[in-house]
């Protein structure tokens, strides 16, 4: 009988996601395909380094029991299967239980992604990114300059951190915003204070999460979450009463009206943070893994 994953939290991540694999992908930039594909066959036995998303996947694998699998991890990579022994071998190393792979040889990843019913996409490559946000599967481009916490610890509780606005959110609030201003935005949420936000492209992620979380007492859960959004009073109240109208949890919540965020991504132990801005995922990529989320292609702005 197939594995049936629609009650399973699935997680797609591309291989340099995953291990540093950044002077790989300098020889495939500046050498081509054929020369990356000897190297990853010369190297296959040596093990490579944690990346930028090592420590999530190990907390999201955490989250499985011996009795119920909560969490599946998939191999989501543009490899082919001939240049692919050297991550299952470092899978293998460091003891993580992953045994599924979508390797598509060149070829965009999107098209598989509602075929493992995908509920998060990470990679460092910003065209797949796109491509997943664009087929309505939440997703974002990690940034791969650091790697996070020691790959021998044991992550008992997952962290994770969201932007409001076109991350958890839709962007409409963020358009008046960039179009109108400080003033017009702040008088647009007062007046529809009591009007649910629309959905954004990691809305159904959080309420995943929190079915997941509703499952354990509060201090038993193994995932907490924090909202860390620019916004404050007055445009506060809406976000408040749009997570009560969806029937989710948000752990904490964080206000900052401009207040730089990776300070307080430090403090709350963030393992991911997920936010709509360069501006803001690249100086937080210095304290906890950062991923970019895109914007759909075809909306106008």
């Amino acid at each position: 009988m197939p594995l049936n994953l629609n009650k399973t939290l699935v997680v797609g991540i591309s291989s340099r996601a995953l291990f540093d694999l950044e002077y790989e992908n300098e020889v495939f930039e500046k050498q081509g395909l054929e020369a990356y594909r000897m190297y990853q066959i010369q190297h296959e036995n040596e093990v490579l380094k944690p990346g930028a998303g090592f420590a999530v996947v190990k907390a999201l694998l955490n989250l499985n029991t011996p009795r119920e699998r909560r969490t599946e991890v998939i191999i989501m990579s543009r490899n082919t299967a001939d240049t692919s022994l050297r991550i299952f071998n470092s899978i293998d190393y460091y003891g993580l239980d992953i045994s599924r792979a979508a390797l598509a040889g060149g070829t965009s990843l999107a098209p598989y992604l509602p075929a493992f019913n995908t509920d998060l996409f990470l990679s460092a490559d910003g065209a797949d990114v796109q491509a997943a946000i664009n087929a309505n599967v939440a997703a974002g481009t990690i940034i791969t300059n650091h790697s996070y916490h020691d790959p021998e610890a044991d992550i008992k509780q997952l962290r994770i951190a969201f932007d409001g606005d076109a991350v958890l959110f839709s962007d409409e609030s963020e358009r008046i915003y960039k179009s109108e201003g400080m003033e017009a935005f702040l008088e647009h949420e007062k007046g529809n204070a009591k009007q649910p936000l629309k959905q954004g492209p990691f809305a159904k992620l959080l309420m995943t999460i929190s079915n997941i979380q509703e499952q354990y007492r509060d201090e038993e859960a193994p995932i907490r979450t924090a909202l860390v959004t620019a916004r404050n009073a007055p445009a506060h109240e809406r976000v408040v009463r749009t997570l009560r109208a969806w029937g989710v949890r948000i752990d904490e919540a964080f206000f900052l009206g401009g207040v730089d965020k990776s300070e307080v991504l430090k403090a709350f132990g963030a393992h991911i943070f997920f936010d709509d801005q360069l501006l803001h995922t690249s100086p937080a990529s210095a304290y906890v893994a950062s991923a970019t989320v895109p914007y759909r292609s075809d909306d106008r702005r």
